[in-house]
């Protein structure tokens, strides 16, 4: 199997536009997209609560099941499943 350079060999099937909740579980999600730069609160796939700090916009590669509205400043952010 061959790649084209920058493409992922496990690509997201699906995807949604996520409202940060320090509440619902909107995942689980394989990464995140962030539109617009920011600090990400999240919650990871092994139940640890993680601040990351001045996160630039793009795809932020770490899988999670929420992203906490507490502390979180990025926006215009989807999961991609």
């Amino acid at each position: 199997m061959s790649f084209t350079v920058g493409m992922r060999a496990n690509p997201a099937a699906d995807a949604v536009v996520l409202v940060p909740s320090d509440t619902v579980n909107q995942g689980p999600f394989r990464r995140l997209f962030l539109g617009v730069t920011g600090d990400v609160t999240l919650v990871t796939l092994g139940g640890t609560t993680v601040l990351f700090k001045a996160v630039a916009k793009g795809i932020l590669d770490v899988g999670c099941s929420r992203v906490n509205s507490t502390a979180t400043t990025a926006t215009d952010m989807v999961g991609l499943m």
